[in-house]
């Protein structure tokens, strides 16, 4: 089976924040437990280039705009190794790749009579590009996300006909109710598209940093089109001379935040159809991650807010594989949830170091002190058997619901149970009795088993320590992270290494 999954692609008016950590982390997380299915996975993520925000922000630099778009997508380009996500792709879309082909699916809905000329008068906010509804202005004519005064627009255009595709979007609404992921982001969705569809900007004319229009060069596309695009005419040109298109294409998920909705819900499923190409499977919306603003209220994350945490300090004091564990613990995905500093460090400290790392450390521990190292190969206890192996069912159905936090939660009542258990058999007193021998056999067999089992249900989260566990317990074979092998086995009968600290404190 293939899956295709995206993160949205990121503006280059500004560097990488927590935010757009959140989505890539989240996406991972998708994409790693899918391959560990055995499942065929394209992971797509990138840099939106053209547009507005970017120019002005390179206007207000003093660079041009590709210059700027060449520096920030660079340090876009280091987040995923960074967060050791495991993309497939990083598509720029000032690649020439990239523009030709926006322009050949453009030419292709402008065949298939849904483009013609117009007049745009109404409410812009550059910050967010985007033509806003009367009903979509904020108290006092702002933008509800940027909080900006929104400026009086008037262009001629080229219009994009939506409103065609008012009862075609009623019903894929209607046929698929998950193909807006949670259903409060698909009920707003619909309530957007009952209220009325009407015919939108394909174009602007009074920029020229983007895609040339190709039947009207004078003309650039109106950024969000040649971004939603990306998500097509990266599978063209990802892997040279192979056009993997048929392969991938529907995506499975579109991982986004609730404040694009409109984009990927509406307009790119009617311009998809406008095409005729096929609409994705899934559009999965998470929500804000928030942080107290300078006046102490709590608001979204956001670079031109001033109210971000950088990722990459986290990871540069904790690693890459604790900021993946909070961000998706923290905050459920699919709602709005506060972060902080003292919000990490205690979920650090209690989850991480206290549940889980503890939990391999004690276990490793106690094998080699009453062991010397080697976990015996015997029957497990069939009452942690019975808790432990459905798990792996359960987190797969979560997962591919696209509740990556519900999956973590789920995995959690592994690690809290076995860790109940080390406390109900007390291993350090059965080992006082020689005559329990086998008892502890059992036990010790049980742990290891189950830390093994919970290790790789949580590798999608933390890869890198989850990977050096798995060797840890199986020295000198290669680890096996088949989803297959999540079951309380008893197979051992070979010495484990030691364990270091997994979570050790930060200096």
């Amino acid at each position: 089976m293939s899956r295709y999954v995206t993160t949205p692609i990121f503006y280059v008016n500004a560097a990488p924040h927590l935010g757009h950590a959140y989505t890539v982390i989240a996406s991972d997380v998708l994409a790693r437990h899918w391959r560990q299915r055995g499942e065929d996975v394209f992971f797509l993520t990138g840099t939106d280039e053209h547009g507005e925000p970017v120019a002005l922000a390179a206007e207000k630099l003093g660079v041009t705009p590709q210059a700027l778009a060449d520096q920030n997508a660079a340090r876009f380009q280091t987040l995923g190794p960074r967060l050791n996500a495991s993309e497939d792709f990083f598509i720029r879309t000032s690649d020439p790749r990239h523009v030709q082909r926006v322009q050949e699916v453009l030419e292709r809905v402008k065949a298939n009579g849904y483009v013609e000329k117009g007049t745009y008068e109404g409410w812009y906010c550059p910050r967010c590009a985007d033509f806003k509804t009367e009903s979509e202005v904020a108290e006092g004519n702002r933008c509800p996300i940027h909080k900006i005064e929104l400026t009086r627009e008037q262009e001629d255009n080229w219009f994009f006909k939506l409103s065609a595709f008012q009862e075609r979007l009623e019903q894929l609404f209607a046929d698929r109710p998950d193909f807006v992921m949670p259903p409060r982001s698909a009920n707003e969705a619909k309530a957007f598209i009952e209220r009325g569809l009407h015919d939108v900007s394909l174009s602007r004319s009074k920029l020229r940093w983007g895609v040339p229009v190709p039947w009207d060069t004078d003309q650039v596309v109106y950024v969000w089109w040649d971004a939603l695009l990306n998500y097509v005419t990266a599978l063209a040109f990802a892997e040279e001379g192979n056009d993997q298109t048929d392969t991938y294409w529907p995506a499975t998920f579109h991982v986004i935040g609730k404040d694009i909705l409109k984009f990927h819900a509406i307009y790119w499923p009617a311009l998809l159809m406008a095409a005729g190409l096929e609409v994705p499977d899934h559009i999965l919306v998470h929500g804000f991650l928030l942080m107290k603003d300078a006046s102490g209220e709590e608001t979204k994350m956001s670079k031109s807010l001033g109210n971000v945490l950088d990722p990459f300090e986290i990871i540069d004091k904790y690693g890459a594989d604790a900021l993946r564990f909070y961000l998706l613990r923290e905050v459920s995905f699919g709602q709005d949830g506060g972060v902080s500093v003292d919000g990490f460090v205690t979920r650090y400290e209690s989850e991480l170091a206290n549940d889980f790392g503890n939990l391999a450390s004690r276990s490793v521990s106690m094998v080699h002190r009453y062991r010397d190292g080697v976990v015996k190969s015997t029957s497990v206890d069939p009452e942690i058997a019975a808790i432990i192996d459905p798990l792996a069912a359960t987190v797969a159905e979560q997962i591919d619901a696209g509740a990556p936090s519900a999956a973590l939660e789920t995995i959690w009542t592994g690690v809290r149970r076995l860790n109940q258990y080390v406390e109900e058999q007390a291993p350090w007193a059965i080992a006082k009795d020689p005559e329990r021998a086998d008892e502890l056999d059992t036990v010790l067999t049980t742990l290891i088993d189950g830390v093994r089992v919970v290790a790789l249900l949580l590798y999608p989260y933390l890869p890198a320590s989850t990977a050096a566990l798995l060797q840890t317990l199986n020295p000198g074979s290669e680890a096996d992270f088949s989803y297959d092998a999540a079951k309380l086995r008893g197979e051992f009968g070979f010495a484990i290494d030691k364990l270091e600290p997994m979570f050790p404190k930060a200096i």
